[in-house]
């Protein structure tokens, strides 16, 4: 595998959550910058060396409401 997305969605209660595609992997944070250092160690914990991904990529999900 040299490519993981992650699923980056916020928290009702507050932060950030991180699921894997493809992977059993999760992770959450308070902050961006957290989250982003949380996911490269999850990657690292969960991949041995030789199959860790050489890119994480984060793909943010978002809901917003408009109303006419």
């Amino acid at each position: 595998m040299s490519e993981i997305i992650f699923i980056v969605e916020a928290s009702p209660e507050g932060g950030f959550t991180a699921r894997a595609l493809g992977a059993a992997v999760f992770t959450e944070a308070d902050t961006e910058d957290q989250l982003a250092g949380n996911v490269r160690d999850v990657v690292a914990c969960h991949f041995d060396a030789d199959e860790r991904p050489r890119v994480i990529r984060l793909h943010f999900v978002r809901d917003e409401l408009i109303t006419a």
